[in-house]
């Protein structure tokens, strides 16, 4: 069984002088998905090689300019995670970049190995489609600025989601972990999180749909994550008084880019209705 000190991953278990979180694919255990955060000072450079992954370049907090081959984006960024949703940057695979900042920030590189070598592109804030998702208690805000059908890439899938205070999401639990065409899609998948307001928390749960599997109750904090190679993942569930963030990085080996998930037969739909 995949333990839960392998899959919950505290603020600053991964830092290495560089990124204050750093997860690639060798530090979870598989074979695609990848997230950094590079934290700015004022006037502070980060520069990185992209090797054999594509990367968004998201803001969480604060702006920068994004170099890389013969282009250049500049990012309004946001004041938070909560304040908006963010412009942000696609570079590909083979390049150098490089990530200025004049007032300074934090920064989310969410990666993907992958083989094609698509363009460098600027993803514009007023165009990332933002869903609300679920009722009642169960209600939460969804931003799909790189998902499978609004933003273009070859293997990488990410998305934000604010959960308010009290409420559930990723609920019902749902797995991708087989390849099944048509039904379910095989993604490794990252949940990391940022809770709204000092001192408060959430929790994340991540269940077996197979023995052996992945299995892990995390009370989590600003700036930690959760690993999901495999398994039910829900739910998610915010402090009351306390909305909470995550965003996720999703990745995996099939030929075609999509997310198709499974629900949990156990559980009503409710949640994603």
């Amino acid at each position: 069984m995949t333990k839960h000190e392998d899959l919950y991953v505290p603020k600053g278990t991964t830092a290495d002088g560089t990124y204050s979180l750093a997860i690639d694919p060798e530090r979870a255990g598989w074979t695609h998905s990848g997230l950094r955060i590079v934290e700015l000072e004022p006037d502070g450079t980060h520069d990185f090689a992209t090797g054999d992954s594509e990367w968004i370049v998201l803001p969480l907090e604060g702006g920068c300019t994004v170099r890389t081959d013969q282009n250049e984006f500049q990012l309004l960024g946001r004041e938070s995670v909560f304040a908006s949703v963010s412009d942000f940057a696609y570079v590909p695979r083979d390049a150098r970049v490089q990530i200025a900042s004049g007032a300074g920030g934090r920064f989310a590189l969410a990666g993907a190995k992958c083989e094609r070598r698509l363009p460098a592109r600027y993803g514009p804030a007023p165009e990332v489609p933002v869903e609300e998702r679920g009722s009642g208690d169960c209600a939460r805000l969804v931003r799909n600025f790189a998902s499978a059908d609004a933003f273009d890439c070859d293997k990488l899938i990410a998305v934000e989601v604010i959960t308010p205070g009290g409420h559930w999401s990723s609920y019902p639990p749902h797995k991708h972990d087989e390849h099944r065409p048509g039904e379910e899609a095989e993604l490794e998948e990252i949940y990391y999180f940022e809770i709204d307001g000092p001192g408060g928390f959430g929790y994340q749960r991540v269940s077996p749909s197979r023995e052996g599997g992945a299995d892990v109750l995390a009370e989590v904090r600003s700036g930690d994550a959760v690993l999901v190679p495999d398994g039910w993942h829900g739910p998610s569930i915010a402090q009351p008084g306390h909305a909470m963030y995550y965003l996720n990085v999703m990745a995996g080996p099939g030929e075609t880019r999509e997310w198709r998930i499974c629900f949990h037969p156990d559980h009503a739909e409710g949640g994603y209705r």
